[in-house]
């Protein structure tokens, strides 16, 4: 089977590049599938991910200086078939209308043709061909879109197959809120394969986060919990990977609380799981997730999490007191007795790192594949049913 992905910019840095990097590497090796990414933009020479080479990579707009494609009239005015309500319309060109209209209507082979993002997905639903399978994919949460993204792709996703969110309660917000007769909704996590570094033995005194440094992901909120840890246990230290606008701010309140010294901004680094494996607690205090790729990252390095229970990944991927700690949202105090409690008993540091290790495995490659699979099976053979059940809703309700 061809599997062809829509990406925004494969040459970038993100959690979607790398996931759909770790899904295709794993069609190809675990599924026998033929696989290509069409990067719908591209702005350096090689991706900064390691790419597969059984992978085939289509640009479709080459962005770097001095290129034919920066100097075309249609370079220069802004896309009309992407949604303007998507927050990257910005970065879209009537150009990119064009390429990818032609790739899906003229070159596109593929058996199974999967978008990436909301307005990669309008694009699919607008001009994917229709002897092909076609999947949208939500890598955010429900709720991080606007309104009036909502209500643009909730018309455009009615001619597509299946809509795939990364978490279970995440889906059921998609099934309650938009209405698609025929449309699968259904959830497959993210694959996180196994990294060649040795599982942490939990004796190291420190601490670690990794993660955009975005408001969400309350790195504030992190460093007030450590100030309560910290004063109980002064050996300890707490460094945080990632980069971002928040850097200048975080390193100010270092200095406020007195913590120099103690919890360090360590920068980006990639890949993060030797870090990760140097610790001996992960800790997360994100007001929301689409999913938890650091969660995963840490458990797959033998660390137990400690998370805030944010909508809508943690609460899938912990099990609380098993494999880690899940604490409310928002609450420095819960988070730093968490910590302080896995500091403080060895014992059950240990053993709760041994089940995060094997509660990891839930997100290898084999399982994801197959339920891909799976998918694509059922949609294929319910074809038929589901195309009459988008053709009744349309006659009984045709105004919406």
């Amino acid at each position: 089977m061809k599997i062809a992905f829509l990406l925004h910019n494969v040459y970038a840095v993100g959690g979607t590049v790398r996931t759909t990097l770790n899904l295709a590497a794993a069609l190809i090796e675990h599924g026998g599938h033929e696989v290509e990414i069409v990067s719908l933009s591209r702005h350096r020479e090689a991706p900064r991910f390691p790419v597969d080479p059984r992978i085939t990579l289509v640009p479709l707009v080459d962005l770097r200086a001095g290129t034919p494609d920066t100097l075309h009239p249609a370079y220069g005015k802004p896309a009309r078939a992407y949604p303007v309500a998507d927050k990257r319309h910005h970065q879209y060109a009537l150009l990119h209308d064009m390429r990818v209209r032609a790739y899906l209507e003229e070159r596109c082979e593929a058996d199974v043709v999967i978008g990436t993002r909301p307005g990669l997905n309008a694009y699919l639903a607008q001009w994917g061909p229709k002897r092909a399978l076609r999947i949208a994919q939500e890598h955010l949460r429900h709720d991080a879109h606007s309104d009036a993204l909502l209500r643009t792709v909730a018309r455009r996703y009615r001619t597509l197959d299946a809509l795939v969110t990364v978490t279970e309660e995440d889906a059921e917000v998609y099934r309650a809120r938009m209405r698609l007769p025929g449309v699968r909704i259904l959830s497959v996590p993210n694959i996180v394969p196994p990294f060649a570094v040795p599982p942490s033995d939990g004796s190291s005194k420190i601490i670690a986060a990794a993660g955009r440094l975005a408001p969400g992901k309350r790195y504030d909120l992190l460093l007030e919990a450590f100030t309560a840890v910290s004063a109980k246990h002064p050996d300890w230290e707490l460094r945080i990977y990632g980069g971002g606008a928040q850097e200048p701010r975080l390193r100010a309140l270092v200095d406020e609380l007195g913590l120099r010294g103690r919890a360090r901004l360590m920068g980006t680094v990639s890949p993060i799981e030797p870090e990760f494996a140097r610790a001996s607690i992960v800790v997360s205090a994100s007001d929301a997730e689409s999913f938890g790729m650091t969660l995963v990252e840490a458990m797959r390095c033998g660390v137990p999490v400690v998370s805030t229970d944010a909508p809508l990944g943690p609460a899938e991927i912990i099990t609380d007191g098993v494999d880690g700690r899940l604490v409310p949202v928002g609450n420095a105090g819960a988070l730093a007795e968490s910590v302080i409690d896995l500091i403080e008993d060895e014992p059950a540091r240990r053993k709760m790192g041994a089940a995060a290790l094997a509660s990891a495995h839930r997100y290898d490659p084999e399982p994801i594949v197959a339920r891909y699979e799976s998918l694509f099976t059922d949609l294929a053979a319910s074809r038929r049913r589901r195309a009459w059940q988008k053709l009744h809703a349309r006659l009984r309700h045709p105004t919406r």
